[in-house]
């Protein structure tokens, strides 16, 4: 397998019409390890299949260098950068059983003879006759042998002699899946492949998909627009906006720590209620009236931030960001937030609240649990957990976290020298 390094990458498209060339990629540095599965994420127009389509040779990139383990392919032609990539419109052969689709680019994977074509295709066209009449291949048997070991891995055997018109969403996607993994790539490209598929089938194939990949052990890169897939998929999201990278980390890692605001309202869903706040001593914050007691390692930030800003009082604005999980309903109290519920989304489990400060008028969101007997239009209280606070400076990147103790490593061990036995 191999790492993917993408180094000081960009990509713009020409003018068109007198306008001005349109930036796609900035300068994007990412490693993606070894057989790791990384998901990229973003809004639309942020470059993420631009991304893939560069790794793959599809577009050429403006300026960078992009490196498949120790070797450089930003030169090299799409079919020998030994990468597979899987398309959102599956883009199967029409014409081609399923078997065919699966074997197609290992049938093209080298460059035959005249007499080997004609050996291959008599090979095929009479692989149904009996015995005496067959015409012999020993390649065309190991890519038959190959196409065989695939559909059993993705239970297609049954479907080897259909064409795709006569499959299922979930079997085509599948098919496609098969014809990447037929050549053994050292680099899977899947722009959202699954969202064609209804929502339980998309469900079975992202399990599905991401079994396949701890079990090659290839590394995969993932384009998808589905909250739930980049956080249940990957281990590590990169968070794309305008061509650059925003953050990149394992999933937890931005949800509960996003690096800027944009993070913040992009992962998670809900997204991360955000409040203006103001800085009151190095471990409370000001909100619609009220002082909260901060806890934890944010605690320490702020603690941080009143001691390089040399007040006394640790005063500044900052924009607050909570979890609709850090909310929790309570009962009327001075020190608990004041709130209207506008809407509720039952969910089975748990109830989603948005609802509207009374004091501030800031709309929110909260979660509760679907006992609560609850209805739009009524008046409600939040307690705030002092440990889901988040902040982010006027620029809108979070406060730095305090480093955690130990954060140096381990001390050397140190030699011990025994004395020499007489």
């Amino acid at each position: 397998m191999a790492e993917v390094r993408f180094q000081k990458v960009s990509k713009a498209f020409p003018a068109r019409r007198g306008g001005a060339p349109v930036e796609v990629l900035r300068q994007l540095d990412l490693t993606v390890h070894d057989g790791e599965f990384l998901v990229l994420v973003g809004p639309s127009g942020c470059g993420k299949s631009t991304l893939l389509r560069i790794l793959a040779g599809l577009e050429t990139p403006s300026s960078g260098e992009i490196r498949v383990g120790e070797r450089a392919v930003s030169g090299l032609r799409p079919a020998q950068r030994d990468v597979a990539m899987v398309f959102q419109s599956y883009a199967l052969y029409p014409h081609l059983s399923v078997a065919d689709n699966i074997g197609f680019g290992l049938r093209r994977s080298r460059s035959r003879s005249t007499l080997q074509q004609l050996q291959d295709g008599l090979h095929r066209f009479t692989r149904r006759l009996p015995a005496a009449l067959r015409v012999a291949s020993e390649r065309e048997q190991r890519i038959e042998q190959r196409i065989q070991a695939v559909a059993e891995q993705l239970e297609l055997t049954p479907l080897l002699d259909r064409l795709p018109k006569e499959l299922s969403g979930g079997q085509k996607q599948r098919v496609a899946l098969g014809r990447a993994i037929a050549r053994e790539p050292k680099v899977f490209l899947m722009d959202e492949p699954l969202s064609n598929l209804d929502a339980k089938l998309r469900t079975g194939t992202r399990a599905q998909i991401v079994a396949l990949q701890r079990q090659l052990g290839i590394t995969t890169l993932y384009v998808t627009h589905d909250q739930v897939e980049a956080m249940t998929m990957g281990h590590r999201i990169a968070v794309l906006n305008q061509g650059r990278l925003q953050q990149l980390g394992t999933p937890m890692e931005l949800y509960e720590h996003p690096a800027n605001l944009f993070v913040a309202q992009f992962i998670g869903s809900p997204p991360m209620n955000l409040l203006p706040v103001e800085q009151a001593g190095a471990d409370q914050v000001q909100l619609a009236g009220r002082r909260f007691l901060v806890e934890g390692e944010m605690a320490q930030t702020l603690e941080a931030r009143a001691a390089a800003g040399g007040s006394a009082d640790g005063r500044g604005s900052l924009t607050a960001g909570l979890r609709a999980e850090h909310f929790k309903l309570a009962p009327a109290t001075n020190r608990n937030l004041t709130a209207e519920i506008t809407h509720l989304e039952a969910l089975g489990n748990e109830v989603l609240i948005s609802c509207r400060l009374i004091e501030g008028s800031q709309l929110i969101q909260v979660r509760t649990d679907p006992g609560q007997r609850l209805e739009a239009g009524q008046t409600i209280h939040l307690e705030i957990d002092p440990r889901g606070w988040r902040f982010f400076e006027a620029n809108g990147d979070a406060l730095a976290r305090p480093e955690p103790s130990g954060a140096r490593g381990h001390q050397e061990e140190r030699e011990v020298v025994l004395p020499e036995l007489s």
